[in-house]
């Protein structure tokens, strides 16, 4: 057992575990990956979804996104009760019949059913691989260990997308599934087991120097409102609304999804239809993917200078100026540009909006704020399909799907920069 002594934090410090934690969450983007090209393009033709039933297509990722944020919400709590490690492995575990799944699908409804399992894989190993990396490390390094924590998830997510096309033209959809799929989960569950630590100490550790008045540097912005040892719903209420700040960082991770579920979903359709073939639709998502992933690298780390809140709004509206330049233009290099363009902004958003629920949440409920806020942000896949594929039902066209996505990132940028605040402690600190 490690003793408080022994533990430092730090990514230098520790960064054989970091290593791992990044090799973790790449696989994780894998997993989703290997279902978000191949899939939807092939809707029609392999799985028997009628043409333009927008809801019927959508509904796999309602149902992803009502499984993976209540997951999210679950895993937080539950981490720091039995362990980060022990979630992680549950989260593998939960992957295993996705492949076999897709491969023996007679319907779209076992598609449906597999989305379900993928939301329990996502719901709880992305939230721990994200979590444990903010328990190693410090406090000026949150912007950038969430921003390598995503650009691993999101380059490991697009490069399945490609590969998994390639591996559907050469094998037929489902074998190249199935053997993608199950390589890709044996191999993590065999890593989590052999090399992945536990960092519940750290956690631990850390409030205790909190708690002690050992803490150096400036003082974080926590909220006053909440109890040393809060319960579930304590957390929950606070980050949900009782906080503004919370609850502004909260709402904007929600509708930013609008735009990861148009992406999945109807991307693949709207290139198809314009006869654009497998592998170019996987390279132009994957642009999306790899522009918000390789971002991110520089984007987490620049926050951690300049603060959370500014990239924060500014990421909303230029991911959804890139949804609605989709349609303004025709042909592989503006659809990838505007693919670009949407990733940038994601790129600026999703690890600070991250980081900026980190700053203000005490290390006793870190675990269980992150859950929360993962909840509501994932829970915008589902709301996000369904606004989304209302849209394009009662218009009749996949375009309105993107205005409705567009739009709704514009006017949730708007309520971020009125409603948050830059929670940076360097930068913002509580007042002694």
């Amino acid at each position: 057992m490690m003793t408080h002594v022994t533990l430092t934090h730090g990514i230098r410090d520790n960064l054989g575990q970091f290593l791992h934690q990044l090799l973790q969450v790449m696989l994780v983007g894998f997993t989703i990956g290997m279902m978000r090209t191949v899939v939807p393009a092939l809707s029609e033709s392999e799985f028997g979804v009628p043409k333009d039933s927008f809801m019927l297509l959508t509904a796999f990722v309602v149902a992803f996104g009502l499984v993976k944020g209540t997951l999210n919400f679950v895993a937080g709590r539950l981490s720091e009760r039995i362990g980060r490690k022990q979630v992680l492995l549950l989260g593998w575990a939960a992957a295993l019949p996705i492949p076999l799944l897709v491969y023996f699908a007679p319907s779209w409804n076992w598609i449906v059913a597999a989305t379900v399992l993928l939301g329990i894989n996502q719901g709880l190993t992305w939230s721990m691989t994200q979590t444990s990396k903010l328990d190693i490390t410090r406090a000026d390094q949150r912007g950038l260990t969430i921003g390598l924590n995503e650009f691993s998830g999101y380059v490991g997510l697009a490069l399945a997308g490609i590969i998994t096309a390639y591996l559907a033209t050469m094998l037929g959809p489902r074998s190249g599934l199935l053997l993608f799929g199950m390589t890709t989960i044996l191999l993590a569950i065999l890593l989590t087991l052999l090399w992945v630590k536990d960092t519940l100490p750290w956690a631990r550790h850390e409030a205790a120097k909190d708690k002690a008045g050992l803490s150096s540097g400036p003082l974080a912005r926590y909220p006053t409102n909440i109890s040393a040892q809060p319960t579930t719903w304590e957390v929950f209420t606070l980050v949900s609304w009782r906080d503004k700040r919370l609850a502004a960082i909260s709402q904007a991770g929600l509708v930013e999804k609008f735009v990861d579920a148009l992406v999945w979903v109807f991307y693949p359709v709207f290139l198809y239809q314009r006869g654009i073939s497998l592998p170019d639709i996987g390279w132009i998502v994957g642009v999306y993917g790899f522009v918000w992933g390789g971002s991110q690298f520089f984007t987490g780390k620049l926050s951690d200078h300049i603060g959370r809140h500014i990239p924060n709004v500014l990421g909303m509206w230029i991911c959804g100026a890139g949804v609605a330049m989709m349609l303004f233009g025709e042909g592989m290099v503006w659809w990838s540009f505007s693919a670009a363009v949407s990733g940038i902004g994601m790129a600026l958003l999703y690890p600070n909006l991250s980081a900026a629920i980190a700053d203000i949440s005490h290390p006793n409920w870190r675990g269980s704020a992150i859950g929360i806020y993962r909840f509501w942000r994932d829970l915008g896949y589902g709301i996000g399909a369904l606004g989304l594929g209302l849209a394009a039902h009662f218009s009749g066209s996949v375009e309105a799907a993107f205005w409705f996505v567009a739009i709704s990132m514009f006017l949730s940028g708007g309520f971020l920069l009125l409603f948050g605040e830059e929670t940076h402690p360097r930068i913002n600190p509580l007042q002694p």
